[in-house]
């Protein structure tokens, strides 16, 4: 996995399996000549439709079991049985939204190297912690959960730049990937409000190895744009 990485969370987007599929194909007709490892997470019901030529597929969320009674949860057997092939963990509205734990985290991780799947594993604090000088302990403390694994690349989140209209300097990107990467020796992406506008100055900061997108994902031309970057 020596290309960078550039991968769309496209959230719970879009509202049918028509417009999944038709955006599905003209992001895959825009990005197949680009030289890198392009990833697509949709929402789990759209996986087993989406099979376009150069997308690898993904699961935004994973649970820590195999099977068994846990209504409404998807194992990575499940995921891997549809066609994914890689899978988020952590991701900040999971951990601020929904309200899970690094514990939790970890077995999620676990659970899906396990079975065969390839993680990024989100890390990335919020407001109140920059703001008070914690952030490089709560990054710490999260990627003291992350497996020891090749096949994991950890997505550095700073939870106060996104959908806030805030944005990280490349100062504050580079101290914080420096640091993952000295910590556990992986790809980093960077996953903070990456737009077509702001993408060449962000893919120009030392140690970001790609790009994990939210919003802009959902917009073919931007997400080639923040392609293009990724590759200049």
């Amino acid at each position: 996995m020596d290309r960078k990485v550039l991968a769309a969370n496209w959230k719970m987007n879009p509202t049918s399996k028509e417009e999944a599929l038709r955006l599905a194909r003209e992001i895959d007709n825009l990005l197949k000549d680009l030289p890198l490892t392009r990833l697509l997470f949709p929402p789990f019901v759209y996986i087993p439709i989406l099979k376009v030529e150069s997308l690898v597929l993904g699961a935004q969320d994973v649970f820590y079991e195999e099977k068994g009674a846990f209504t409404g949860e998807i194992s990575p057997l499940m995921l891997k049985s549809v066609g994914a092939e890689w899978v988020i963990v952590g991701h900040s509205e999971r951990r601020n939204v929904i309200g899970e734990t690094d514990e939790v985290l970890r077995k999620k991780a676990e659970a899906a190297l396990k079975a065969g799947l390839k993680v990024i594993y989100c890390v990335g604090e919020k407001l109140s912690d920059r703001e008070a000088g914690r952030h490089v302990e709560v990054v710490e403390r999260q990627l003291s959960f992350v497996p020891e694994s090749e096949d994991v690349v950890v997505a550095y989140e700073p939870v106060w730049a996104i959908g806030t209209g805030r944005n990280a300097t490349p100062e504050q990107i580079e101290e914080m990937h420096a640091l993952i990467k000295e910590k556990t020796g992986l790809k980093v992406l960077y996953g903070g409000s990456v737009k077509g506008h702001n993408a060449k100055e962000l893919a120009a900061v030392p140690n970001v190895d790609g790009f994990l997108v939210g919003g802009a994902s959902l917009k073919p031309e931007e997400f080639r744009k923040i392609g293009e970057a990724l590759t200049e």
